[in-house]
């Protein structure tokens, strides 16, 4: 089985193009195992995808990036769906991380983080994956460092994407060190 093939696939499918597979998510991004399943198996590629297979594509993966709970699945973060998928606010770590492109600054500096294309600004629990995101747009990203409690204390939510990712609806750059 091409499991990092598959969590590609279902990750589109979850987080971007649920109408072109016929589903549709509740508010919390939750879908049936079963519709889901269903969906895939019409591509020939997926024709005998098992449940089973669902779950070892969640165990090989190296980014927790989706779950299943009472036979039902979702991803956890990365939705660019029209619909905003409601989270949970948790409170934060002290400080979370933020890898981006040098020719943004400016911009942070002056609007903040904004979620862009996203639902949630993507923040990091550590700066070695803040530098992995980073580098997807710039060969040399920054790492900002947001003080999350901060932010906490003053009202901002946060969301808890998984082990190692953390969402927000923006942050103000007041909440930000440049380095």
């Amino acid at each position: 089985m091409r499991y990092l093939e598959l969590s590609k696939e279902v990750s589109y499918a979850l987080r971007h193009a649920p109408s072109e597979y016929g589903l549709v998510l509740d508010e919390y991004g939750w879908v049936s195992v079963q519709q889901l399943l269903k969906a895939l198996n019409k591509n020939e590629k997926w024709a005998l995808l098992k449940v089973d297979d669902l779950f070892k594509m969640i165990d090989a993966s190296d980014k927790k990036r989706h779950e299943i709970v009472d036979n039902k699945i979702r991803a956890l973060y990365g939705h660019s769906v029209s619909s905003k998928i409601r989270k949970e606010s948790n409170e934060p770590p002290e400080y979370l991380y933020h890898g981006t492109a040098r020719r943004f600054i400016d911009s942070i500096k002056e609007k903040g983080l904004l979620s862009q294309e996203r639902q949630y600004v993507h923040l990091s629990l550590d700066k070695e994956t803040a530098l992995q995101v980073g580098k997807r747009r710039d060969k040399n990203p920054v790492i900002l460092t947001i003080k999350a409690t901060l932010a906490w204390q003053n009202g901002v939510s946060f969301y808890k994407g998984d082990d190692k990712i953390w969402l927000a609806d923006s942050i103000k750059s007041e909440y930000i060190e440049f380095q």
